[in-house]
């Protein structure tokens, strides 16, 4: 039998969105998955939602939680939990907002993994879209490991929605941090000290940008300072990586008809890096 693929998402009043992001994993050409949701006790249709799936299709899991986590720690302790009750080889992250475009998303990432067994996670690329569904722009990460690790304190190197990992090696890493924020890409600095990271150079997944937070973006760039301080002694380029995440750190305290001004200088820069 095929290694079993366990699909975590966490889920917080998504019910006009959830429904896609579910059929996305219900439609893929890998079918030997379960899928496990955690519920930040929505005060939505959600938990209706979610009942009326694990009804429907025994692979789904939910958990609902009696009070939010998320506003007090992040997404950290939900995504435990569920990776905690999986039953996978490996773990798919999805995103309640988000949703798989490719069929053959979960067979290509299975049989990558199980092929290369020196490599502890792979990811794609990511459509951008608004709450219309329009395309924004698009994106592939860096694919081969050495060009990953060369690049990965000053950006994000996977996009977490796309990702597929091995849970033995997650587990050995103690999980999901003590983070806020950027939960993921602390996890993926503490996986490249075990395995090695791949990226196909292909578009996995629908990815949603949705409003934006003076206070979320302040406090992302503050964390992101943070978590790449504690693995500078690991990869290269710390210095310069400091200093561009420091800049994007001052974007955040900019007002905001600044922000629309530097926005694409910025992002023109960080693209090209």
């Amino acid at each position: 039998m095929n290694p079993l693929v366990s699909v975590v998402m966490t889920s917080y009043n998504r019910s006009k969105l959830i429904n896609r992001a579910i059929l996305s994993v219900i439609n893929q050409s890998y079918q030997n998955w379960e899928l496990i949701i955690v519920d930040d006790a929505s005060t939505d249709n959600t938990p209706t939602i979610l009942k009326e799936w694990t009804n429907k299709e025994k692979g789904i899991k939910v958990v609902i939680n009696k009070k939010n986590l998320w506003r007090q720690y992040g997404l950290s302790p939900n995504l435990n939990k569920g990776i905690d009750l999986s039953k996978g080889k490996y773990i798919a992250r999805l995103d309640d907002d988000d949703y798989w475009i490719d069929k053959d998303k979960i067979k290509k990432q299975v049989e990558f993994l199980e092929n290369n067994p020196d490599y502890v996670v792979c990811g794609g690329g990511a459509i951008v879209e608004d709450e219309s569904e329009k395309e924004v722009f698009r994106y592939l990460k860096n694919e081969k490991d050495e060009e990953i690790r060369k690049r990965i304190l000053f950006a994000n190197p996977f996009t977490n929605t796309t990702t597929v990992f091995l849970k033995t090696v997650f587990e050995k890493v103690g999980g999901y941090g003590d983070c806020r924020y950027a939960e993921d890409w602390d996890l993926w600095l503490k996986l490249g000290a075990l395995g090695r990271f791949y990226n196909f150079q292909e578009y996995f997944t629908r990815y949603l940008i949705a409003g934006y937070s003076f206070i979320y973006q302040k406090s992302l760039s503050k964390m992101i300072l943070k978590i790449i301080t504690k693995y500078k002694k690991n990869y290269p380029s710390f210095r310069v990586a400091y200093f561009f995440n420091l800049l994007q750190y001052l974007y955040s305290l900019l007002p905001l008809f600044l922000k629309r001004s530097f926005h694409p200088i910025l992002a023109r820069l960080k693209r090209s890096i």
